[in-house]
């Protein structure tokens, strides 16, 4: 039987190692949730919200060993981890709190009927195929919707936080979640392909790269399964000819490095009008060449390491494919000589079709600067992407901004002279190759019911 073991992207050390599982045992475990999701469907829905809120308050209770075992696993700033367990706890809150009336039966009058009744109803097992860079809320974001809905939920984490996924299965049962509701399964791809074919699977959910999103929507569609795919993205910032170009630096700046820059929702495109381009891209590399590298579980460090090293070689592989190309370095561009996943901030300029740094996803901390002839060209370069997660503009006239966002950026999500990841009451989720389907704000709970329709005769 195969083994993960989790390494430290800080140190290099081995942390953990854990069994997989037998395709056998991994059905087996199928099999519970889908048991346990029989009943639980049954709760009404201000008993699942009290459910959840207590998952929330036990979230919190259990927030500083699950930050620093995040911080272990993928080299996350521990003040990060910390807010990310915040924002789970948050999501469970809003959820609490809203879920009951935003999956309320609604009364509709049909022609055809004395009354008509809209039921959301839950379709069963969802599973979750998630990514190692949030290692609490990319799981949070999917399962507790679901739960609230009334389904089960499986769960295929990274392998890079293997053991962060098994804290969050514990975290819930010790909170009075019901047994198996809530299901970790530690497998390898082949199984996890098996997993979406199965018979009790309802629904299936994956973020990832783009690639990994074909893969799984493939096999989803092929065996009739609901999906939502939030996939990989190449989020731009505009920053236009009335842009306060200190603001605009700091947010930028913000925008690409936090996480250590490995974010969906980084800014990675950096669109810059001909008439400050020289004097923003003096600002911003000043403000990348004073970020230093540090003990991620250090409160001080600026930026700790990428996940992995394989990760960060491909990264300083689509660098150096892109200065080839004709990118020019203007501060970081090369792996430090220092054990461990390490890759500095790095500001890439004349950035253009053909380079990696134009055309692809660099997910970790290098920044791709692009100049615009003008704000009109500015925001035509930013659509010029085959992705359509977010993105951001930096503008002084802030209406002029709104109608920018509303009528003209072809995204999911618009920052407008600010950044950040995710919010509970606001949709997530992104449009071309970035995926389908949203989470949050509402509508999260709503991706994986069966919105039913009940007809009702006269009395």
């Amino acid at each position: 039987m195969s083994s993960i073991t989790t390494v430290n992207p800080a140190t290099g050390e081995d942390i953990e190692t854990y069994q997989q599982l037998s395709k056998d045992d991994a059905f087996a475990k199928v099999e519970a949730c889908h048991k346990a999701f029989t009943e639980w469907k049954l709760r009404s829905l201000e008993d699942r919200a009290e459910v959840i809120k207590g998952l929330g308050k036990a979230l919190r209770d259990n927030k500083e060993e699950l930050a620093q075992l995040m911080t272990r696993e993928v080299g996350k700033l521990i003040g990060d981890s910390r807010d990310e367990v915040e924002l789970c706890a948050a999501i469970c809150d809003y959820t609490a709190a809203n879920g009951p009336k935003e999956l309320a039966d609604e009364q509709r009058d049909p022609n055809n009927a004395a009354r008509g009744i809209v039921t959301y109803s839950p379709i069963g097992v969802v599973y979750g195929i998630q990514p190692w860079n949030f290692p609490a809320y990319q799981v949070i974001r999917y399962a507790i919707a679901s739960l609230m809905a009334g389904n089960g939920v499986l769960l295929k984490h990274s392998s890079l936080c293997t053991g962060s996924g098994l804290m969050i299965e514990k975290i819930f049962k010790d909170a009075g979640l019901p047994e198996n509701l809530f299901t970790v399964l530690v497998i390898d791809h082949d199984t996890s392909d098996e997993i979406i074919e199965h018979d009790k699977v309802r629904g299936v959910t994956l973020t990832g790269s783009d690639g990994a999103g074909r893969h799984i929507g493939e096999k989803a569609g092929k065996a009739i399964k609901k999906t939502v795919l939030e996939l990989g993205s190449n989020d731009a910032y505009m920053v236009l000819e009335d842009a306060d170009l200190d603001k605009a630096a700091e947010v930028c700046a913000q925008a690409r490095l936090y996480n250590n820059g490995q974010t969906c929702i980084n800014g990675k495109r950096f669109i810059v009008t001909d008439k400050v381009y020289d004097a923003f891209l003096e600002k911003f590399v000043a403000r990348f060449e004073g970020v230093e590298l540090g003990d991620p579980t250090d409160e001080n460090s600026d930026m700790g390491p990428m996940s992995s090293s394989d990760l960060r070689d491909d990264l300083q592989d689509q660098v150096d494919k892109s200065v080839k190309n004709g990118a020019k370095i203007a501060c970081g561009g090369s792996v430090p000589d220092k054990k461990g996943a390490w890759y500095p901030a790095t500001v890439l300029t004349d950035v253009a079709p053909g380079q990696p740094a134009y055309d692809d996803e660099l997910f970790g901390p290098v920044a791709s600067v692009i100049r615009a002839k003008d704000d009109e060209d500015a925001m035509r370069l930013a659509n010029d992407s085959r992705y359509g997660l977010g993105g951001g503009i930096l503008c002084g006239d802030t209406e002029r901004a709104i109608e920018l966002a509303s009528k003209h950026f072809d995204t999911g999500m618009v920052y407008i002279n600010t950044y950040g990841v995710a919010d509970p009451s606001m949709p997530f989720g992104g449009v071309k190759n970035s995926g389908y389907g949203k989470e949050h704000g509402g509508f999260g709970v709503k991706e994986f019911v069966n919105a039913k329709a009940i007809f009702v005769g006269a009395e």
